[in-house]
């Protein structure tokens, strides 16, 4: 509900007596809308107030060119963007542009995919339609409970409207036992096409789910007739035995019990292409012994990369390497969609065809933290920064024990024992990360730490919106030493958070357990440390074998740390400081072993990504 203006004027006295240098009461005890500015970003995809969930249902408008960014909450709500930077609200306060209570859809609307130029040419949009709850893989699936349907814009976006039929993907597969059947998302495939017979055009969609007893699937379709009313089944082009790993699980967590929020696109080094290697991205959810009806103890979004095959004109995705698209533990849900050279966005910047990538931050750990200011902070979750993918590669790699692992890599050439390794590459879209970067900023004099400590920056940012660059290297004698380095953020006498990579086990680790003090009075702020795997390769550099550098970009948006690295690495979380003064960075450096921190530069300020929003 939309505040008042007699309960926003309320709100902000109750902001204005918060004594930020002083420790901090039980947060549930405030008034409500008392914490709305404390821990909100400003850079970041969120609604007005209230809660955002999954990304999806994104498209570019064929006739404006504008990028639009969907998201779930009571239907979908969503905003248009020229710039990757800026968004502008589809409708006012963030009004849904299509909610549940159709024929089809008594219950919700879960996410959905548009095909830009559809029906009449018009953004048409295929959704999973929701007859019944509950719906969780851990119990029996209800037969109708999810269908796929279709609805229509003819207003930029602002309004999609159901068509008045019943839905035109009715059922799973007949007599298969799924786990879930939900997620359409439709794209077009070059090598689909070919070894279908596919007429150029053509669209699939790939739908999210899993069998009883059997494991997570992914059930793909193609469009049968121009106005997309039939999809013939093609059956599950690609399945995994349940709760498997791949390789030994470090690398790319679980396939879990049953998959969700597919997308499938295609890339090449420069970005989308039709005719490039195929890769997916998805959910997987699982759980640990004895698994708890309506209950996921673990979700992980994942990618993979894969060949494409037809046996006896059945398709199968087989993968060639995996991995982790975010390693937090609240980054979920992600999706993307195909931005084209010719949308606005990419002729400002003179991008070429991309595919961009949003994935959801959760704000209240699944809806489990019960116990948090929810009521006070009015606002929950955010989408992270957008990412462009590509094929990465990593260039002048050792042939050694490192390379020769199932990862989330894989040797694309090898010259006299010197590798190139081909992986997905993830960067923040080029147009927001030169928007993070171009205001005000400080350079941090070189480094080097060779004993424990913390050593402050000679220099403090001015507020708690900034994003650090850095360089670390490491000496060969690192690999596999007890040695950790990286930097605290957020800090203060009070509080701080520590991001380091620890070579024991190649992770990069964000270390909450001081993170906020706020969590010493209030339930369910989360303090437990955040874990991803990144392995540094032996490299040659200049005739010479070196460790690869670890290259970061930290985006500090208030609340909201977003780690990235060596361009294909990322871990998201939320890092809930309290005081003002905890706005200092300092290197850290632990354990044995020589570390050079070097081109360390802190940009201030950030941007403001809702320009017309008001208060």
């Amino acid at each position: 509900m939309k505040l008042s203006p007699a309960v926003v004027a309320g709100s902000l006295v109750a902001r204005q007596d918060i004594d930020y240098n002083a420790a901090p009461p039980n947060l549930s005890t405030l008034g409500n809308s008392s914490l709305f500015d404390t821990w909100r970003p400003k850079a970041h995809i969120l609604p007005p107030f209230g809660q955002i969930g999954d990304p999806c249902m994104h498209y570019t408008d064929p006739e404006t060119g504008l990028f639009h960014v969907g998201w779930l909450h009571s239907g979908a709500a969503g905003a248009t963007t020229d710039d990757l930077v800026t968004y502008r609200d589809l409708n006012p306060d963030g009004a849904p542009f299509i909610v549940a209570g159709g024929k089809n859809d008594a219950i919700a609307v879960f996410d959905g995919s548009v095909i830009p130029a559809g029906i009449d040419g018009k953004p048409t949009l295929l959704y999973t339609s929701v007859s019944y709850l509950p719906i969780q893989w851990t119990i029996q699936y209800t037969r109708g409970s999810e269908t796929q349907s279709l609805a229509v814009s003819s207003d930029g976006g602002r309004n999609f409207t159901k068509l008045e039929q019943g839905p035109v993907i009715p059922s799973p597969p007949f007599a298969v036992n799924v786990t879930g059947w939900r997620d359409p998302f439709v794209f077009q495939n070059k090598q689909l096409d070919a070894h279908l017979g596919s007429s150029e055009g053509t669209w699939y969609a790939v739908i999210s789910g899993g069998v009883h007893d059997d494991g997570p699937s992914q059930f793909l379709y193609r469009q049968h007739d121009p106005d997309f009313q039939y999809w013939e089944e093609l059956g599950q082009w690609w399945h995994e035995p349940a709760n498997s790993t791949w390789g030994n699980g470090n690398w790319a967590g679980r396939w879990g019990y049953n998959f969700e929020v597919a997308n499938i696109f295609s890339l090449d080094e420069q970005g989308y292409n039709a005719e490039g290697e195929v890769f997916t991205t998805l959910g997987a959810e699982w759980s640990l012994d004895p698994i708890v009806p309506q209950v996921s103890d673990f979700r992980e979004m994942l990618w993979a990369a894969g060949n494409v095959s037809c046996d006896d004109g059945k398709v199968k995705f087989q993968p060639t390497m995996a991995g982790k698209l975010d390693w937090g533990t609240s980054a979920y849900a992600a999706a993307g969609k195909e931005l084209p050279a010719t949308s606005q966005a990419s002729q400002k910047s003179g991008a070429p065809d991309r595919f961009i990538s949003y994935v959801w931050l959760t704000g209240d750990f699944y809806g489990t933290l019960k116990e948090f200011p929810t009521n006070q902070q009015n606002w929950t979750g955010a989408l992270l920064l957008p990412r462009e993918l590509s094929v990465g590669k990593i260039s002048n790699v050792v042939d050694n024990e490192l390379v020769h692992e199932t990862g989330s890599w894989r040797v694309a050439s090898n010259n006299s024992g010197v590798l190139e390794l081909a992986t997905l590459n993830q960067q923040i879209a080029r147009e927001a990360l030169d928007a993070l970067t171009s205001g005000d900023s400080f350079v941090e004099p070189a480094r080097t730490l060779n004993s424990p400590g913390t050593v402050a920056f000679q220099r403090l940012p001015e507020s708690k919106f900034h994003v650090i660059t850095a360089s670390i290297s490491f000496p060969k004698s690192c690999r596999g030493s007890d040695l950790r380095a990286g930097f605290q953020v957020l800090s203060s006498e009070h509080e701080s958070t520590t991001i380091y990579y620890q070579f024991s086990d190649e992770s990069l680790i964000v270390d909450r357990s001081n993170t906020s003090a706020a969590a010493q009075t209030t339930n369910d702020i989360q303090s437990f440390n955040e874990v991803g795997r990144l392995r540094l390769f032996d490299v040659v550099n200049n005739g010479q074998e070196e460790i690869e550098s670890l290259d970061l970009t930290i985006v500090i948006d208030n609340s909201i740390v977003e780690v990235h690295a060596n361009g294909r690495f990322a871990l998201s979380t939320w890092a809930r400081s309290w005081y003002a003064s905890s706005r200092e960075i300092r290197f850290f450096h632990d354990g044995n072993g020589e570390v050079s921190f070097g081109d360390v530069t802190v940009h201030e300020g950030l941007f403001d990504a809702w320009p017309e929003r008001q208060g």
